[in-house]
């Protein structure tokens, strides 16, 4: 009888490690290959900039790859909807960005909801925009606005899309100034970049990262930056209200998530080597260095922010009058 208890005992040990045992070693072991991170803008953008920098760090953190993926088009929603569909494992990141939470009030049939079916993991980064021209346009906010006001729709301003962060700061200005200048869409910041340093196109509002090398460079020049405080890489450019054109304050911020239903234990893994990479002297000075404020956040914070933002944008979306049908 004791040895038929005995004989019991060890076959239910087995059966609990080969199902419970085996699940808790699995998520012990994670990651055992290497994890892919959706970047949904193209290659030198911004977003793309802040993804490697993070992924290059976070990659020798976890001992393995973090490939940087990079799947431009739609302002963000093919890459977000790819990662949409991707498995939930933990081995599927995406980038999360402004324009997915502006593009809920934009497009009538989104494969995907950034609060719905994605879990947050932390924000990375802050940045803010910079008005820039090309600089034989102007040497002022309001010398644009005056050589505007004389060419009426003979100036244009670059997005990196429809329906953008850069094209909502577009028409806002627009409206302020008074002025009618005509709306260029890219597929994202770098080609709309070139064609301004090419004269192709006057001016932009791009973030401060992916513009930055060029403004040093005097390529491109800054009349304005687009936030309630001078910045600290750019302290003798005033702000659009110091330049005569008040109201017109955003920011953007860009943070890592992955698909609705990844192990919570993944999820935390995962949001203890963002932060601890955000934390890092060599990373945050990386990022100070291109225009970036690191952030670093919990779940539930960044979850919060992301409900905010959609409040938010939504309203300025509604100002603009701007819509986006696929």
């Amino acid at each position: 009888m004791r040895n038929s208890i005995r004989r019991a005992c060890v076959v239910l040990s087995a059966i609990w490690f080969a199902v419970i045992g085996a699940e808790a070693w699995a998520q012990a072991a994670y990651p055992d290959r290497a994890i892919k991170l959706i970047v949904p803008w193209p290659a030198g953008g911004s977003v793309d900039i802040a993804a490697r920098i993070v992924a290059e760090q976070l990659a020798v953190n976890l001992g393995q790859p973090v490939i940087v993926d990079n799947r431009p088009g739609a302002a963000g929603n093919i890459g977000a909807a790819a990662a949409a569909k991707a498995s939930p494992d933990g081995y599927t990141l995406l980038m999360a960005t402004t324009p997915m939470i502006i593009n809920r009030s934009l497009y009538s049939n989104l494969p995907f909801e950034l609060s719905r079916d994605f879990t947050p993991i932390s924000q990375l980064v802050n940045l803010n925009y910079v008005m820039v021209v090309h600089p034989s346009v102007a040497n002022s906010v309001q010398e644009l606005i005056a050589k505007a006001k004389a060419n009426p729709g003979q100036i244009s301003y670059a997005s990196s899309g429809p329906g953008t962060q850069l094209h909502l700061i577009g028409e806002s200005f627009r409206r302020q100034a008074g002025i009618d200048i005509v709306h260029a869409p890219y597929k994202g910041a770098p080609p709309a970049l070139a064609d301004m340093v090419g004269g192709h196109v006057q001016m932009m509002f791009p973030g401060l990262p992916v513009v930055e090398p060029l403004l040093k460079s005097g390529r491109l020049k800054a009349l304005a930056v687009v936030s309630a405080r001078r910045l600290p890489l750019l302290p003798n450019v005033p702000t659009l209200a110091e330049a005569g054109v008040p109201d017109i304050e955003f920011t953007e911020w860009y943070g890592v998530v992955v698909p609705a239903g990844t192990p919570d234990k993944i999820v935390t893994r995962l949001n203890g080597e963002i932060v601890k990479v955000l934390r890092m002297p060599d990373v945050r000075r990386r990022l100070v260095d291109r225009g970036f404020d690191p952030a670093g956040s919990t779940a539930p914070e960044f979850a919060d922010l992301i409900q905010k933002e959609q409040k938010k944008w939504a309203a300025t979306v509604a100002q603009s009058g701007i819509r986006v049908d696929e």
